[in-house]
């Protein structure tokens, strides 16, 4: 069977389909069979990678951004069966391209295709939250919080977008309440945000789990709470860090490795997966680890 490659027109805000002819030239010089589909709205990456798996293509490429990604993903995993996944492949057209960096692929399309073609598929990790699979991150609290304010600014793109929302999000300051628990630990409290991760980097500058390993069969936290905008934008910075000077350095910043966490929030809480908001307002979140479910071509 041929390649099923699913493409999001609205990537890179809509330079996706602009470089369709781009993609598919990469393809074809790869020398991949490839039938090529474009999605026609969110949720729809979803559908078309459940299709493309039940009928027998291998691999399924996504071609787009992380949001993209994350839907051909959870398409994948709630098709795919056993010890021998459909693996997938990445044409990067996205804005932040976070899975990508994170996984050191390519991000010119010629070198991408290649990548795909050459057919070298490696175990990832997945993540899953109350039934959404991510492969990057996912949080709760001022993150999500931060995702609704930058989809609706439109006159940005990019980094610039993300730090725009970011800076907006501080200034209105929200917290909740949380229960938190996890492998042989717990916390009640005030919270700023909670963050898990697959990898280290998201929103494409930010590394919210700057430890976090997709290939050691555990998920990464952190949570913490800075009580006032002075103290969130002094650490905002360090957020930028992968290394030494990370924010997760801070005392009141907590980074956690384990193989599940449960929340429950007293006040409801936006949640997001690799980017996409899937509830505006929830109360109750259990995060599990899929050790090697996900098979990526590299």
């Amino acid at each position: 069977m041929p390649a099923k490659v699913i493409l999001n027109p609205y990537s890179g805000r809509w330079t996706a389909k602009k470089r369709r002819p781009e993609a598919e030239a990469a393809l074809r010089e790869a020398g991949i069979d490839y039938e090529l589909v474009e999605t026609e709205g969110p949720g729809h990456g979803i559908e078309l990678a459940e299709e493309a798996v039940r009928h027998g293509f291998s691999p399924v490429i996504a071609a787009g951004g992380d949001g993209s990604i994350s839907e051909v993903v959870n398409g994948i995993a709630r098709s795919t069966k056993g010890d021998n996944p459909t693996p997938l492949g990445i044409l990067p057209l996205g804005s932040a391209n976070d899975m990508v960096d994170n996984l050191k692929l390519p991000k010119d399309l010629t070198a991408a295709a290649e990548v795909i073609a050459r057919g070298s598929a490696y175990p990832l990790d997945l993540g899953e939250v109350n039934g959404r699979f991510f492969d990057n991150n996912a949080a709760i609290g001022l993150e999500p919080y931060i995702t609704l304010i930058q989809q609706k600014i439109t006159r940005l793109k990019g980094v610039l977008r993300y730090l725009a929302a970011t800076l907006l999000g501080v200034k209105d300051n929200p917290h909740w309440i949380m229960h938190l628990e996890w492998d042989g630990g717990e916390y009640h409290g005030p919270v700023t945000l909670v963050t898990v991760g697959n990898s280290p980097r998201t929103g494409g500058l930010f590394y919210m789990t700057p430890h976090a390993n997709p290939f050691d069969d555990r998920l990464t936290f952190v949570h913490g709470y800075m009580e006032n905008r002075i103290q969130i934008l002094k650490l905002l910075p360090r957020t930028m860090k992968a290394g030494e000077g990370s924010y997760v350095e801070h005392p009141n910043i907590h980074e956690i490795d384990s193989t599940w966490l449960r929340v429950r929030s007293e006040q409801p809480t936006p949640a997001h997966a690799d980017g996409e908001i899937f509830y505006e307002a929830i109360t109750e979140l259990e995060y599990r680890i899929h050790p090697g479910r996900l098979h990526v071509l590299m």
